[in-house]
């Protein structure tokens, strides 16, 4: 196919058999874990975890990114149609809260007819960089329950230094009101998201007002019981990090944020303790799963 899945658009020609593109993969999926995931928020996990689907690759590249072995270096396993469609349901048969589908957005065709016309017993959650086409976006309308989208950036320039995407916001913005069109307000059911989106934003060290943007759009845009929010505290510097990325984010630097976001009436979601900034919180990738 000639790629135009995401904003990128940069038409490559990505085939079952040959890699391309700004994400770097075929059409076909690639995957390099399949798990139970305890980490994901509260309202996604139930009692056993999260069905957990890490695809390979990823449209945004940020220089930053903890998942960078299958984001930017290419661990992970092809998997036919039919083969992900098994993956599905041996989550679901190890008591899987969700089908938690991570960086899915470039390989959306495979993962729409995987996913097939018949609705599964849990919800489907598409849990992507917020950098979406709104046109493929329409595609999942029906199958998809739970959005689960990052907002990044609130300005361009963070968004250019750190994923070369100065134009992330103008992207980002449409694409979590078409999730919003799609699912209305989120519904709860017994602590569990059955339907709706959840906006997730890391704080990056040194960019505070990034975040206040980020959450003042929030504020903005959606009334109190319309989506939840995720204020994240997770940062860690990756190696090779330099500058402000070379650090932690500070106690002010979080606390200041949560504040921000309470003054502004956001309430509905979560924040994160700052000990979840540890390398063992993300996975080992090793195909197991698959």
């Amino acid at each position: 196919m000639t790629c135009t899945l995401c904003p990128r658009g940069c038409g490559a020609e990505r085939t079952s058999g040959r890699p391309g593109g700004v994400c770097g993969q075929p059409s076909l999926p690639v995957v390099a874990r399949a798990m139970l995931h305890q980490w994901e928020e509260p309202c996604l996990v139930g009692e056993h975890g999260a069905g957990t689907i890490f695809f390979s690759g990823c449209n945004l590249r940020c220089v930053f990114c903890q998942n960078k072995a299958i984001s930017q270096g290419g661990v992970g396993k092809p998997v036919s149609v039919s083969r992900l469609r098994e993956i599905f349901r041996e989550l679901i048969a190890q008591g899987a809260s969700c089908l938690d589908l991570v960086t899915p957005t470039h390989f959306a065709p495979a993962v729409l007819e995987a996913l097939g016309e018949n609705p599964w017993p849990v919800p489907v959650v598409w849990n992507c960089g917020g950098y979406e086409s709104v046109s493929a976006l329409r595609r999942l309308a029906g199958k998809v329950q739970v959005y689960l989208p990052d907002l990044k950036y609130a300005l361009p320039g963070p968004a250019g230094k750190y994923s070369a995407a100065p134009d992330y916001f103008d992207r980002a913005a449409p694409a979590i009101l078409e999730m919003f069109r799609q699912t209305g307000p989120y519904q709860m059911e017994s602590g569990q998201l059955q339907r709706g989106v959840l906006i997730r934003h890391l704080l990056l060290p040194g960019e505070l007002e990034n975040t206040r943007r980020v959450i003042d759009w929030v504020a903005e845009t959606f009334r109190p019981g319309e989506v939840l929010f995720s204020l994240m505290s997770q940062y860690t510097p990756q190696p090779g990090a330099a500058g402000p990325l070379a650090r932690h984010v500070t106690r002010a630097e979080y606390r200041a944020a949560v504040t921000y976001m309470e003054n502004c009436g956001v309430t509905d979601g979560y924040t994160q303790e700052r000990t979840s900034a540890k390398e063992e919180y993300t996975p080992d990738f090793n195909l197991s799963g698959v």
